[in-house]
């Protein structure tokens, strides 16, 4: 089973806003905000594109509690289920500020154990989506831009197909990759944009 997907993070393209090309968007199952977009940028994209967007908040995302993106899925520690593949997203940052979508490595660690039983009656998920990288796994240098060993557990029990991050953005550092693989996991870098094709076992699960 194949799924096209339009994954984005941290920067609003010119390309899509001022020049937007529906035949280059052509056949997108589904779009993904990994965090750090304009709550009007996925608005934007939702009315362009015939495909539901579902989206993480990012550290600068604060502002969507009082706008949020209209037309989009919160994702936020919540398995969704699109066309039989499994998503589910945990946004923030790793930062010990007293700030919204800023996390320490416990609070993250509270934050998945929250979403444990909604996984464990979908029998696991098939895509995790989070701004902030998995420790070790595309992350930064900075103690900013670290990510979180809490994301590196849930891949190493639910081996996901795919993790989609954001937050650690490819002109940061020299040699940063927008694909990576850890075991049975593709870990892609959403920054900017990107066409996934993704592929799963011919296996669907109930919405």
């Amino acid at each position: 089973m194949k799924l096209k997907a339009l994954v984005l993070s941290d920067h609003e393209s010119e390309f899509i806003w001022d020049f937007f090309d529906a035949k280059a968007f052509a056949g997108v199952d589904v779009m993904i905000s990994c965090g750090d977009l304009k709550p009007e940028y996925l608005s934007f994209l939702v009315t362009m594109i015939p495909a539901p967007l579902l989206f993480v908040r990012g550290n600068h995302d604060a502002r969507y509690e009082n706008n949020p993106p209209e037309g989009c899925i919160d994702l936020e520690e919540k398995p969704v289920v699109i066309k039989g593949v499994r998503f589910v997203g945990f946004g923030g940052c790793k930062s010990t500020r007293p700030a919204a979508n800023h996390y320490s490595e416990r609070e993250m660690s509270l934050r998945v154990l929250k979403a444990t039983l909604a996984l464990s009656l979908k029998k696991g998920f098939d895509v995790l989506v989070t701004h902030a990288p998995a420790a070790g796994l595309g992350d930064g240098d900075d103690r900013f831009h670290e990510g979180f060993e809490t994301f590196v557990k849930l891949l190493d029990k639910y081996h996901p197909h795919y993790h989609l991050h954001g937050h650690q953005h490819l002109a940061y550092s020299i040699g940063s990759q927008r694909i990576l693989q850890y075991n049975q996991t593709t870990i892609v870098n959403a920054y900017n944009y990107y066409i996934l094709e993704m592929e799963f076992p011919d296996q669907s699960h109930n919405e």
